[in-house]
């Protein structure tokens, strides 16, 4: 539990880390979208965290290829997404239809990819890595709705011209990630 709230709230990758600020800004415009762009990021980021730990532990340490992690981390983010594509599309058309091209983005998220690499930088266990993508996965979707609900009710404010649009979206952004350095007493990763 600690991992995961830890990885969620102390070390967000998107308000702390920096990690996929990209995803973070273009699929904040409406709640419904960020939430079907955390869920499929989430089960990208679970995913990719099982798979790279597997990959990393039992082909590449064993036969001394750690050379080969970010090029092997790549692939095997590359086939999460597609199992992500295959299962979405299968069990919700609906969901599938309004991520469109969302979910081919998300092999280009890098907060896939610091996930793969920092889980295997920090040598952590087979749960531990699941339990660290799920926590990182959490909290892209934490900031990724709140900042979408902030940016829904910014539409309707009264906002001064030059900070219209993607500009008060990087403001609200910056301090939405003050306000989770509030968390960095709460738990050490």
């Amino acid at each position: 539990m600690l991992i995961i709230l830890a990885a969620a709230l102390v070390n967000n990758f998107v308000l702390v880390q920096f990690l996929g600020l990209c995803p973070l800004m273009g699929a904040s415009r409406r709640v419904e979208g960020a939430v079907g762009m955390a869920l499929a990021t989430g089960l990208v980021l679970t995913t990719a965290s099982g798979l790279s730990y597997l990959v990393d532990h039992f082909l590449l340490i064993p036969n001394d290829l750690e050379y080969l992690r970010l090029i092997s981390f790549i692939l095997v983010i590359g086939a999460a997404v597609q199992l992500a594509e295959q299962m979405v599309r299968k069990l919700s058309p609906l969901l599938y239809r309004v991520l469109g091209l969302y979910i081919p983005l998300i092999a280009s998220n890098c907060a896939v990819l610091g996930v793969a690499l920092l889980n295997s930088t920090a040598s952590r266990s087979f749960v531990a890595a699941l339990f660290y993508g799920a926590g990182a996965a959490l909290g892209f979707g934490l900031a990724l709705a709140l900042l979408a609900g902030i940016r829904e009710r910014l539409e309707f404010a009264d906002v001064p011209g030059p900070f219209r649009g993607a500009s008060i979206a990087f403001v609200t952004a910056g301090i939405m990630s003050l306000a989770f350095l509030g968390f960095a007493g709460f738990a050490r990763l």
